[in-house]
């Protein structure tokens, strides 16, 4: 079960899921960005405890940042979404990894990021901003062509700059990104030369990977990706 732990940034305290793999290593690290459901904390929620203890069975030493911690619990989501800022996102994003860096039981050369849903989104900004990364993954990560905070790009604007092989992994049925949106996102990565590889799952719709939720549960989809999504690591950080 993933341990809890508390990390500071910003002046503000902020969650964070550590999940580990037996043995002393070293093992990979992987920063799991959450999606929205986590803003009410991560060990409330069932699919992102889950989510970190099935990679680190899959061998990866994981560290989940609740970046939602700035904000009161019981603002509603769409103004906890309207209020977030990417350089904030990236600095919480940041201080995980220096957090699995600083473990004796981390390869430090060899981490990864990955997310679902908003946690998607971070993943592509996080490659887009942060070469320290080795591979990541997209798990639906709706809203890439804007930007959270006045001013500042929006991570489809930088993905000429990726520098780590991407994996994405997406729900023909989805809105939030909806096929147009991928299409966008492939279409960019195509266009600076970059390296990814995308799944898209037809009648799958958001959240396909959500045990938590049943009626987005897609059994079929949701274990194909899964197989998926840790061969695609263990190429990239474990090879």
């Amino acid at each position: 079960m993933a341990e809890q732990t508390f990390l500071t940034v910003d002046g503000s305290e902020m969650e964070c899921l550590i999940s580990a793999p037996a043995g002393g290593g070293p093992h990979p690290g992987l920063v799991l960005a959450p999606h929205l459901p986590a803003d009410q904390g991560l060990k409330a929620d069932a699919f992102s405890d889950g989510v970190a203890d099935r990679y680190a069975e899959a061998g990866y030493v994981c560290a989940m940042p609740r970046v939602f911690h700035r904000q009161p619990l019981d603002r509603a989501r769409p103004d906890k979404l309207a209020a977030m800022n990417d350089d904030e996102v990236m600095r919480d994003l940041t201080a995980a990894r220096e957090l699995l860096e600083a473990r004796d039981d981390v390869n430090a050369g060899r981490i990864g990021v990955l997310g679902h849903c908003t946690g998607g989104r971070m993943t592509v900004l996080a490659l887009t901003r942060d070469p320290r990364y080795k591979a990541g993954i997209d798990f639906w990560g709706g809203r890439v062509h804007l930007p959270w905070g006045d001013g500042l790009p929006a991570p489809l604007d930088g993905v000429g700059r990726i520098s780590a092989p991407l994996a994405g992994f997406f729900g023909n049925e989805d809105q939030s990104p909806s096929p147009e949106q991928v299409d966008d996102l492939e279409a960019a990565l195509k266009a600076g030369g970059r390296s990814y590889e995308f799944h898209r799952y037809d009648g799958a719709g958001h959240a396909f990977q959500n045990f938590a939720n049943e009626e987005r549960y897609n059994e079929d989809a949701s274990e194909d990706a899964w197989a998926k999504a840790i061969a695609f690591l263990d190429r990239h950080l474990k090879a």
